[in-house]
């Protein structure tokens, strides 16, 4: 009987639930020996929850999310290891093409969308917007959605000015830039990027290389961090392991499905965590087979 890992996503028109489906066709296919089930929840916050809660197995969760509850903010510090790192989240405002706007500032007082109630999207703006010395809902008209999808429709229709998001292939994004009007991408100038960083290092700085996105012709460059599947406490470390073997074993396959999924790497998960100590101990054994981890128990920690 295979083993089944149920995978927790986020609500449906986000990046999340498209990735979450990608990686269970591709972990199923290259090992029947497990069943991996993906689930909608509300995002980043609520899966961290479900998580503790013993209710999924692993979860999607953005690096924001996944550094405040290993802070312990709000409570003590959260027991999840990361299974894997997903790809990386640079953040950025999309507005239709023809808007007025042009800068961040240009959108004080304005209504803008900052996704799902429980995304990690919503954190990202409100520390980026808080290193630039803005407050998420002072100083604009936020809107918070119960669904992503709903987001492209509102910045296409004018009901916001703008919609916040991040990474390379984000849907919410592609809508609104395969529209009528196309579309205007908005991030923190050089300046604003050192702000930012100088009051939350963890941030990184990360581009969208040109044509992630219809008719974006110029790179982009933002701050953000790496989304990363976290497991809950008490995984067992064969499924961890038999879990990141599939996935790194079926990494053409899922990049194949999901462009963005090609930062699905074991490199990439040993560089996007903080500490290796945060690493699932099953992944650390799949790893140690196919990287050298010496030099790295002194890295950096959020």
């Amino acid at each position: 009987m295979a083993t089944v890992v149920r995978l927790g996503t986020a609500t449906p028109g986000g990046g999340f639930p498209v990735y979450g489906e990608a990686v269970a066709r591709t972990i199923n296919e290259t090992d029947p020996s497990l069943e991996v089930t993906p689930r909608n929840t509300g995002g980043s916050t609520e899966n961290v929850a479900l998580l503790l809660g013993g209710h999924v197995d692993v979860a999607l969760v953005a690096g924001e999310v996944a550094h405040e509850a290993w802070g312990g903010a709000g409570g003590p510090p959260a027991d999840l290891r990361i299974v894997a790192a997903m790809y990386s989240t640079p953040g950025m405002f999309v507005l239709r093409a023809d808007a007025p706007h042009r800068t961040i500032g240009d959108l004080r007082g304005k209504p803008v969308a900052f996704g799902a109630r429980s995304s990690g999207l919503v954190i990202l703006a409100r520390y980026v917007l808080d290193g630039l010395g803005l407050d998420q809902q002072r100083d604009f008209q936020a809107v918070f959605l119960d669904r992503a999808v709903d987001g492209p429709a509102m910045v296409l229709d004018g009901r916001v000015a703008a919609l916040w998001g991040g990474g390379i292939g984000w849907p919410g994004f592609t809508a609104v830039a395969a529209g009528p009007a196309g579309a205007r991408f908005i991030a923190p100038d050089a300046g604003g990027i050192r702000k930012i960083q100088a009051t939350y290092p963890f941030l990184k700085t990360m581009t969208v290389p040109a044509g992630s996105y219809p008719g974006q012709h110029a790179a982009i460059v933002s701050v953000g961090s790496w989304s990363v599947i976290l497991a809950r406490p008490a995984l067992p470390e064969d499924t961890a392991y038999r879990f990141v073997r599939a996935l790194h074993r079926g990494e053409a396959a899922l990049a194949a499905r999901l462009p963005q999924a090609r930062e699905t790497t074991v490199a990439n998960t040993v560089a996007a965590a903080p500490s290796l100590a945060l690493i699932h101990p099953g992944v650390l054994g799949y790893g140690a087979g196919s990287l050298t981890l010496r030099g790295v128990a002194g890295w950096r920690r959020w």
